[in-house]
């Protein structure tokens, strides 16, 4: 089983030893020999050549260090040992692979199919063949269908000179395909969809979104937020499992508050999708896209609106560009005066401030460069480990069953919920209304890439600042997203609207249709168990006397990295 990265973090905050890199020399062979290394320097001790006990004492002047190659090239060494040495992980999955003959279970968007939507075997084969081979040749091989093209699947094989290997994570493994939880995703899923035009402002009073929560708390496994009472409200319905999730707007503040990019102001209204429009709820387009066919051009808003709706932030989803939300996250921390993390020995200096360490451009460094780690390491979940259905393809299973064409395992609670009524009603097939006309993207669902980047972000941000400051003046989006008015409520901290924006970005693909609820949060886990990872390493490289980065994690727990 994998190590809890509390459990690392707590040997360093506790040891007296680890306070800079100078005062390391000493005990780096005793760290070595401990492996509590996490998050400082790994100089080798007095065997090493150029030590103090060695034939040569070291400089005191680092800028004439003879030995500064020699220190450089163990840090990286120790860094390597430690992520080697850790227990080996699991990588659980939830067996439906194996359970369905014809993989019916699992990802296949792209290949050819037949009119059920099945994926055919020999095409299911070639891709399988490659993911185990790795061979870049055997990629192309793939059987596709249509103009089709899969995202990336060598990513999850790529390494990386710092922080966790992509291979050295593990996620839970994926809800089964006949599951009580499965059900209540999609179940959660269709009212996403159904909902995307209410106004979250109007969540209270919307007769759509309560038939959603009424309808939703009569399922067995649903992990969302629910009330005090066990039964979800409007008040919780489609929002994140953090605290900071269900107080104040649905929407982060970092999503709308205003936005300086250096010289210029980066205007929060966006060009959105129009009202109404949703795709792939017609069966002969379901099973073109399945099929790798071109999607039909988008239709958009011609006035530009805050995000006030599931359909805004599913467009928003649509578009932004990888880590875009923390970094315009990064820009309104500094606007608004957010002080900095407390063990920032920058914040109790007379003589210097931080820069290229532990200052404004080290702190967007960092965040952009966790992303691609991030990535790496949910490419592999997605491919090599998982390769969950999307939840459009699991709509058509239960279109497909319901209307006798086939007989799948899935579970009675969704049978049996007047959400499909609903559907039907509106759209005449059970199928998924998706807000992307391409539905989702051709690669795996668990985990989220969106997610990871976000949970990886999202803890960086909480490293650097205080997440306990006010965000002065709130605001909120009106009910047609025109308008920003003052929010008057309880307060919103950093770091609460922080991981809010982090879910925020997550649910979103779920509200588009893309992604499931246990995508969003188990992907949210990994990208911050890979940026505590990243801070670690990046910890011990610091000269300054440092007692590391402090953050709350997504369940609750403060820790010191």
């Amino acid at each position: 089983m994998k190590r809890d990265s509390n459990d690392i973090i707590t040997s360093v905050a506790n040891s007296n030893s680890l306070r800079g890199r100078r005062d390391f020399l000493g005990s780096a062979a005793v760290a070595a020999a401990t492996g509590l290394f996490a998050g400082r320097s790994l100089e080798a001790a007095g065997t090493e050549k150029g030590s103090e006990t060695g034939s040569e004492k070291a400089s005191d002047n680092p800028a004439a260090d003879k030995h500064r190659e020699q220190k450089a090239y163990q840090l990286r060494v120790e860094a390597a040992r430690r992520e080697r040495d850790r227990p080996a992980v699991d990588h659980p999955t939830n067996g439906d692979e194996a359970r369905y003959a014809t993989k019916y279970a699992n990802y296949s968007k792209g290949l050819p199919h037949n009119a059920l939507g099945e994926v055919q075997l020999p095409a299911w084969q070639s891709m399988i063949h490659a993911l185990e081979t790795g061979d870049p040749e055997d990629f192309e091989r793939i059987q596709m269908s249509g103009s089709a093209r899969l995202v990336n699947p060598q990513a999850g094989l790529a390494f990386d000179m710092q922080g966790p290997d992509a291979h050295a994570l593990s996620m839970r493994a994926a809800p089964r395909f006949d599951s009580a939880e499965q059900a209540a995703e999609i179940a959660e899923n269709y009212w996403m969809a159904l909902t995307r035009d209410a106004s979250f402002l109007n969540y209270g009073s919307d007769s759509l979104i309560s038939d959603a929560a009424r309808d939703l708390s009569r399922f067995s496994d649903l992990r969302a937020p629910k009330a005090a009472g066990g039964s979800v409200t409007p008040s919780v319905l489609f929002r994140g499992m953090t605290q900071g999730d269900v107080i104040g707007p649905y929407v982060s503040q970092f999503f709308w508050k205003e936005t300086p990019f250096g010289a210029e102001t980066i205007d929060r209204r966006m060009r959105t999708a129009a009202a109404g429009t949703d795709y792939m709820t017609a069966y002969s387009e379901w099973l073109a896209i399945q099929n790798g066919a071109p999607a039909r051009a988008e239709s958009f808003d011609p006035t530009p609106r805050y995000i006030r709706s599931g359909r805004d932030l599913a467009t928003w989803v649509h578009r932004d560009v990888l880590f875009q939300a923390y970094f315009e996250a990064l820009l309104v921390l500094f606007q608004i005066g957010a002080p900095a993390d407390p063990n920032n020995p920058y914040t109790a200096s007379r003589n210097q401030i931080g820069f290229g360490t532990l200052g404004d451009p080290f702190i967007a460094s960092v965040l952009c460069a966790v992303a691609t780690r991030a990535l790496k390491a949910v490419w592999f979940q997605k491919w090599y480990v998982h390769r969950r259905l999307r939840p459009e393809v699991f709509a058509g299973r239960i279109h497909n069953h319901k209307n006798l064409n086939a007989v799948y395992a899935i579970h009675r609670e969704i049978l049996n919920a007047s959400v499909l009524d609903e559907l039907v009603r509106r759209n005449g097939t059970y199928l998924l209304p998706m807000a992307f006309p391409e539905g989702s993207p051709f690669h795996p669902s668990f985990g989220a890439g969106h997610a990871t980047v976000a949970g990886a972000c999202v803890t960086i941000l909480k490293a650097f600042f205080d997440e306990s400051f006010v965000i002065p003046d709130p605001v909120e989006a009106d009910s047609d997203g025109v308008r920003l008015h003052t929010y008057s409520g309880p307060p919103l901290t950093v770091g609460g609207e922080l991981d809010k924006l982090a879910s925020n970005v997550a649910i979103g693909r779920n509200i588009a249709g893309v992604h499931w609820r246990s995508d969003a949060t188990e992907s949210l886990k990994l990208g911050e168990e890979i940026a505590i990872r990243f801070l670690q390493e990046e910890g011990g490289c610091l000269n300054e006397n440092f007692d590391g980065f402090s953050l709350t994690r997504f369940d609750g727990r403060t820790v010191i990295v």
